[in-house]
């Protein structure tokens, strides 16, 4: 998962892998100092940032002697971490992980919820990226309900025109693939969602695309709740569950499943670990 989606930090990881924080903590110490893991602590204004962690050395040659390949392949240099560190995009792939490590961790406190599928921005891009580049797709699964969907994370930092830009992609991928995944859209204050709504209302409902839109004021702990808008219509804020009964005709982007084109490198990751059968 590290490798997956770059950078995870602490608490994200105990969510999807151990459950408690504590042993979180001491298992990532212990990698850490074996080199599978790399980290980095980034400096913040108030308080202390929590450890975020990289794939180090140790970890990159496991993985590359894993799938047979050499670890260049995988893309990781001796300056990994420092590249990630101080990347513009650190503070959104942090928000990207971190809404949907929750999502994630949902299932272990309530077995009718999860999230079973979860591909990173890279996964995407290999399967989709001539039509789309999503930030992440993903299933919720909620008392048998399937929410199929990608997610665009809104940091802010583009105009809204170039959000507004991306909806015809959607479109074309729906058009080009016969299937209908929802389209989520998370801002980090509830002003710009406001103005997403504004400038984005109008373009959605003439390629009706099933987009919805909510903020980081209203999602932090629970992005599961009733915290999102469908963008054509005035109801009022629904829960991931709601939003799959309000529009019954979605459906899964295709080319999900292992191909003969797949590597253990490109095959997705499971989101969250299996228990543990002993000391990791």
């Amino acid at each position: 998962m590290v490798h997956e989606h770059r950078v995870l930090t602490t608490p994200q990881i105990g969510r999807i892998a151990f459950g408690a924080s504590r042993t979180a903590q001491n298992r990532l110490r212990a990698l850490h100092r074996m080199a599978v893991l790399d980290s980095f602590r980034p400096l913040v204004q108030t308080g202390s940032a929590p450890e975020h962690y990289t794939l180090g050395p140790a970890g990159a040659a496991l993985l590359a002697a894993h799938a047979g390949v050499e670890t260049a392949a995988l893309g990781w240099r001796p300056t990994h971490t420092g590249r990630i560190a101080y990347s513009p995009w650190l503070g959104h792939d942090l928000g990207v992980n971190d809404l949907l490590t929750r999502l994630t961790a949902r299932g272990r406190d309530a077995p009718h919820a999860g999230l079973p599928l979860w591909l990173s921005e890279n996964s995407c891009a290999r399967r989709w990226g001539d039509i789309v580049r999503p930030d992440a797709y993903a299933h919720w699964s909620d008392h048998g309900a399937l929410l199929p969907f990608f997610l665009e994370y809104d940091t802010g930092s583009q105009p809204l025109a170039r959000v507004d830009a991306k909806l015809p992609a959607y479109a074309a991928f729906t058009a080009a693939t016969h299937a209908r995944p929802a389209l989520l859209i998370h801002t980090r204050t509830a002003s710009r969602e406001a103005a997403l709504r504004r400038r984005l209302t109008e373009t959605a409902r003439q390629l009706a695309l099933p987009v919805a839109t909510a903020s980081a004021d209203f999602t932090t702990t629970s992005p599961w709740g009733n915290w999102w808008t469908p963008l054509t219509t005035t109801t009022p804020r629904l829960t991931l569950a709601e939003l799959a009964a309000h529009w019954p005709d979605l459906s899964p982007a295709p080319g999900l499943e292992p191909t003969d084109a797949d590597t253990p490198l490109t095959l997705p990751v499971p989101p969250l670990a299996p228990p543990a059968q002993g000391r990791v």
